[in-house]
């Protein structure tokens, strides 16, 4: 992105600050206080122009809907960080909607025509040109095989890898800034969180990607009686076109529409949350886009409900030890283990090193013993684990990105088994998996099982052992024949020192006899 194009943005993003009365949060920062004086005589300032009946946090709403899909899409990612936000701001954002007018459908019929190097009558028996909805991204057309398969053909917006590339080139501009200026800016590390932002919207971008996505849930999930996930058509695929199974269900959020169905909301709602901790912690890459928008549910069987998930843009996983961390510290909830929970913090460099576990655990339970004094379908998981980052927040925790998707899909399944079923145990539910989950990665087994993942690259490593062997034992010779120059030397500067010191009380002595001796002469 040219220097020039960034700047015509940043005007673009200015005026829409001022038109929303946004641009005084600019003075916050410190980098701007030494001209806050200036920014009153502002012309715009001059008149009242600013609804201040409208509160703050609906105007930013508004600002980042103007704004475009970029800072949509960043803004319902911020809605989810509610450890780093008020939360009127965090509730408010999450009413973001990214809904866009359609572009045409006879361009996406030339698109795929392209994509695919074949008329559209040679690649379908049907195509409808009016769309089934519509992105900032991309759009879905329904559209049947040439074998009467029925599908829907998902088309990227043309241009839209441009725009998104310029758009976050700015929010990166302006984390930089951030974290150089503001006070908060290390502990909160605005650039990763950006940074993540542009892997999570880049992978979007790349349809193929979402296919490959789309396939591994579906052979994860391929004999489960909870969720499914459709087919994708390889051949139909490429970066920005993908064809895929339709799928017909109720949308997860109809509730009336479920409940004149007669269907066992209790069960789907417990399904939801087996499902998430199924992918977190036994698949270790969960569908991170759960919105109500993204759910179905298959009615046939009114007495087990199946899920039904489409669009997996994005999609998450963990790294063993955050996996630990996170079913480590929710057992020690369950038990009431809070000197735990501060213990991993601490172990698991999330808190600094310096912070006394017993403050940290004293913060923990005067904020937590009065949740857990509730009945335990009253409890938010997801708020809990809120609660624990605000606390370490104080204790200088640092934000870790890699969890942004994980904990914006626990809300987003916890809302929705609530909005299900109200009564919704969710401890119930996760604790026998998570303590099932432990024990095994504590068996024998998983230990052996870990070693023979890593034995492959310990036997690559076998021939060039004794190799390693004799540079280490080089280094050791080196560092013998280093250690004896050195102290031989330093037996020298003794040695010397040792001189100097018999010199100067020789030439004292001679001194005090010269001295002597004049006096005698007198």
């Amino acid at each position: 992105m040219s220097s020039m194009a960034k700047m015509i943005r940043l005007l673009q993003i200015n005026w829409i600050f001022i038109r929303f009365g946004l641009d005084e949060i600019m003075m916050v920062f410190p980098l701007f206080r030494p001209i806050r004086v200036w920014f009153y005589l502002l012309p715009w300032n001059w008149f009242s122009r600013r609804n201040n009946s409208t509160p703050l946090t609906v105007r930013i709403r508004l600002a980042l809907e103007h704004l475009g899909p970029v800072f949509i899409k960043f803004g319902q990612t911020l809605s989810t960080r509610r450890d780093l936000l008020p939360s009127g701001v965090a509730d408010e954002l999450e009413k973001l909607q990214d809904q866009v007018p359609p572009f045409s459908g006879h361009h996406a019929q030339a698109v795929v025509e392209k994509a695919l190097h074949k008329p559209i009558d040679q690649l379908f028996r049907r195509f409808d040109i009016q769309p089934l909805a519509s992105a900032s991204v991309a759009q879905v057309h329904a559209a049947a095989l040439l074998d009467g398969r029925e599908v829907v053909v998902k088309v990227l917006r043309s241009g839209i890898a441009k725009k998104i590339q310029r758009d976050v080139d700015v929010l990166a501009w302006l984390a930089d800034m951030a974290q150089r200026w503001w006070s908060e800016g290390p502990r909160l590390r605005p650039r990763e969180l950006v940074e993540q932002y542009r892997i999570t919207i880049n992978n979007e971008l790349n349809l193929m990607r979402e296919a490959a996505n789309a396939s591994q849930l579906r052979r994860n999930f391929a004999h489960s009686e909870m969720l499914y996930v459709p087919e994708v058509y390889w051949p139909y695929c490429c970066e920005n076109v993908m064809v895929i199974e339709r799928i017909y269900g109720v949308p997860v959020n109809d509730l009336p529409r479920l409940k004149e169905a007669g269907v066992n909301l209790k069960r789907l709602s417990e399904n939801g949350v087996e499902i998430f901790f199924t992918q977190v912690f036994k698949h270790n890459f969960f569908h991170a886009d759960m919105h109500p928008g993204n759910i179905f549910v298959s009615i046939e069987d009114r007495e087990h409900p199946r899920y039904i998930g489409v669009d997996f843009g994005i999609v998450g996983s963990l790294a063993e030890k955050d996996q630990y961390y996170l079913a480590a510290n929710f057992l020690a909830f369950f038990h009431n283990d809070y000197r735990r929970v501060a213990r991993l913090h601490v172990d698991s460099a999330w808190v600094p090193a310096d912070v006394r576990v017993d403050e940290f655990e004293g913060a923990i339970r005067a904020v937590c013993e009065p949740i857990f004094q509730r009945p335990l379908n009253e409890i938010s998981f997801a708020n809990l684990l809120l609660r624990l980052f605000q606390i370490a927040r104080q204790f200088r925790m640092e934000v870790q990105p890699q969890l942004f998707l994980l904990q914006k899909t626990l809300f987003n399944i916890e809302g929705l088994g609530r909005q299900l079923y109200p009564e919704l145990d969710l401890w119930k539910t996760a604790k026998p998996f998570l303590e099932h989950w432990m024990r095994r990665q504590t068996s024998w087994p998983a230990i052996v099982r870990r070693a023979g993942k890593s034995m492959p690259s310990a036997l690559e490593q076998l021939p060039r052992i004794p190799q390693q062997l004799n540079g280490m034992f080089d280094e050791i010779k080196q560092l013998d024949t280093k250690a004896r120059e050195r102290g031989f030397l330093l037996r020298q500067e003794i040695r010397q020192a040792q001189r100097n010191i018999i010199l100067a009380i020789l030439i004292a002595a001679l001194t005090i006899a010269v001295a002597i001796a004049y006096t005698i002469d007198f």
